[in-house]
């Protein structure tokens, strides 16, 4: 099988294709093609590794051809971001995967495309719970161009030009690494930091609630999304992947119980408007059934993800 990943230098598409082209993979992966616009460096014969920019003209013809079996496209500009740069969030996130579709539609109509959405889609007045057909209503750039993208892959479903699915994640977190760009940043950093011994402020009130994920479980379903048969998903090609629901206080009070009070007085807090502000905006409670039927995983609760943390990415005893 032939495989496709963007933003495979990226934290999940990296741990994606670690997933791909483990002795545990879901898919039986001959030929992994990792693409980001700075090389990704996966050492195993069944790898090419590809630097190129999505959005230049041409890049969608380099990376599909016939043989491709399934396309993971996570490459995007983050929330943040493309908040403050429009014209390079339209460019990346809606320019580039409507050429990539364009290119699947003209060589690989057969493909599995699989996009990762976001949450980000939903805003407005919303009820209390949502599931995979609530309206969408996004109240920025991020979740706009994500949404365009969903609407564009479902129709191309109906039409066969490709087999596309979208998953919509929940934040992600504990991310390993540094801070990125997106509003929900501090989702890991008021975790990863004091786990490290550095001080972290967060930007939203403690009341916040979040819809979160663990790094492990949503690799797993990103994958997974390539395996649901076409039948199961129906005409509505979109999911949103399970997760829990916790507020920034019970964050917290999960890292007091796994590492202590010590490494939990590491977070202050210091609002910032603008992140608040949009991160107040994003749904936190949706309905994981539709998911969970389709063969998805859910995270039991943020103490395991935090405990997942420190056993993968400080390799450290609990």
């Amino acid at each position: 099988m032939k495989v496709v990943v963007t933003g495979a230098a990226g934290f999940l598409g990296s741990r994606l294709a670690d997933l791909l082209l483990s002795n545990n993979s879901p898919l039986p992966v001959k030929e992994l093609i990792l693409v980001d616009n700075f090389a990704p460096t996966k050492n195993d014969p069944r790898v090419r590794n590809i630097k190129i920019d999505l959005s230049e003209p041409g890049a969608a013809d380099k990376l599909i051809s016939p043989d491709v079996d399934v396309f993971f496209h996570l490459a995007a500009i983050v929330s943040g971001h493309a908040e403050v740069d429009f014209d390079l969030g339209f460019r990346v996130n809606f320019d580039a995967t409507s050429s990539l579709l364009e290119a699947a539609r003209a060589k690989a109509p057969k493909m599995k495309f699989v996009f990762t959405s976001t949450c980000g889609v939903f805003g407005g007045k919303l009820p209390p719970v949502l599931d995979d057909l609530t309206a969408l209503m996004p109240e920025n750039t991020y979740g706009i161009t994500k949404a365009m993208c969903e609407l564009m892959i479902n129709d191309y479903s109906r039409k066969g030009f490709v087999d596309g699915r979208v998953v919509r994640l929940p934040t992600v977190s504990v991310r390993a690494g540094v801070a990125n760009k997106a509003v929900t940043s501090f989702a890991s950093g008021i975790v990863r930091e004091p786990l490290n011994g550095v001080e972290s402020v967060c930007p939203v009130p403690s009341s916040l609630k979040l819809w979160l994920t663990g790094p492990e479980k949503v690799v797993r379903n990103i994958v997974h999304a390539a395996i649901v048969p076409a039948s199961g998903l129906g005409s509505w090609r979109v999911v949103n992947l399970p997760g829990i629901t916790v507020t920034v206080a019970e964050m917290l009070d999960a890292l007091k119980t796994v590492a202590g009070e010590s490494v939990a007085s590491l977070v202050r807090f210091e609002e910032d408007k603008m992140i608040s502000g949009m991160v107040a905006t994003f749904p936190a409670k949706f309905d994981n059934s539709r998911a969970l039927k389709l063969g998805f995983e859910v995270d039991s609760n943020y103490a395991d993800i935090i405990r997942a943390y420190i056993r993968n990415d400080l390799k450290k005893k609990i």
